[in-house]
């Protein structure tokens, strides 16, 4: 009898949506870390955006008022 109720097509179905649960599962996963990296990168778009123009600005100036242009 044990034999019965571990095979058939019951335990392939069964099996297919484990499979299909693993699936979903580590699809929901990617997205939640995709999701929590882009939160954290809009989040410090705006300092990166001033430190860059800073940066710039200091690499082109810096050789122009060493060189006596202004």
């Amino acid at each position: 009898m044990s034999d019965e109720e571990n095979s058939g097509p019951a335990t392939i179905r069964m099996a297919a949506i484990k499979d299909m649960m693993t699936d979903i599962e580590f699809k929901a996963q990617v997205m939640a870390r995709t999701n929590k990296l882009e939160s954290g990168i809009m989040d410090s778009g705006g300092i990166g955006f001033g430190l860059g123009m800073i940066i710039s600005l200091v690499l082109v100036l810096a050789p122009v008022f060493l060189m006596g242009g202004i």
